[in-house]
């Protein structure tokens, strides 16, 4: 009976453990809880800044949150007893062993990294990457990077792809050039051709004094003479220029009396006659 006693006052007692769980749980709760919060917290103040890069917020975010979240599990696990000293430990050279395990991974998080350091990408640019393909900049992430095509489709390229690929910024600068080339007619008026073209290009309200629009011959064809069309635009505004000017060009070329060129073939026609002198003198 002594001994039944003795087993019974060595338990520990359930409404203190059922406490302690309690707590336990509590923390883990409020601690994953107040990470989503901070994490939410953070993309809401970089939307309302507008010094903030929105380009590094995905990431930031990211390794903000998940920090609070390793401090929360090792807080919980020290309170279940759990020697975290030890723990962090045998993390470190778990994780040793799943880097060398994981090169690959690293060297995307890396190349995020770097992207996010040296930025030739931001998010909102329009961007070629190599033979990869071209898009909008939506997202970089710490492993990938996401990009919308122009017609809607999404791309995702791991980071290493996109900072060991040769990168085209078609958003960085604010104004791009234009180039486009008509054809006139040998037999048609070429300077009124050129001066038509260039009263269209130097009142069109969304092409840039500054550099001057030009108008220029370029080169010769078999029954054309090839114009160029030179103008600089705001980098916003590249593709209403270059959609306007196909459409309206050849339209003030047309006004102007100018026809539109076609592939012309010289045919001669020799008598009957002459063939056959010709063809007993050979």
């Amino acid at each position: 009976m002594e001994q039944l006693q003795a087993f019974w006052s060595s338990m520990p007692d359930p409404s203190g453990i059922v406490i302690h769980l309690g707590v336990t749980l509590a923390i883990l709760v409020v601690g994953w809880t107040v990470s989503n919060l901070l994490g939410r917290w953070m993309r809401h103040i970089a939307d309302r800044s507008p010094r903030i890069d929105p380009t590094i917020v995905p990431m930031v975010r990211s390794v903000t949150v998940w920090s609070v979240r390793i401090v929360v599990l090792l807080a919980v696990l020290a309170r279940l007893g759990v020697q975290t000293a030890s723990l962090v430990a045998m993390l470190g050279a778990s994780a040793l062993a799943i880097g060398l395990a994981l090169q690959g991974t690293l060297q995307n998080f890396a190349a995020g990294i770097m992207l996010l350091v040296l930025r030739p990408v931001r998010a909102g640019e329009f961007v070629s990457i190599g033979s990869q393909g071209s898009g909008t900049v939506d997202e970089i992430g710490l492993f990938m990077t996401r990009f919308v095509q122009a017609d809607g489709i999404q791309i995702l390229l791991p980071n290493t792809l996109v900072w060991g690929s040769p990168i085209t910024n078609y958003s960085r600068n604010k104004t791009r050039r234009l180039d486009m080339m008509l054809g006139v007619r040998y037999d048609d008026d070429l300077d009124a051709a050129l001066a038509t073209l260039q009263a269209l290009v130097d009142r069109h309200e969304d092409i840039l004094a500054d550099p001057a629009p030009q108008v220029m011959v370029m080169e010769y064809r078999d029954s054309t003479i090839m114009v160029n069309i030179r103008v600089w635009a705001l980098a916003a505004k590249y593709w209403d220029v270059y959609f306007d000017l196909h459409r309206r060009a050849p339209q003030a070329l047309r006004q102007a009396g100018l026809r539109s060129p076609i592939p012309l073939r010289e045919v001669q026609s020799i008598p009957a006659a002459a063939a056959g002198a010709k063809a007993a003198g050979a």
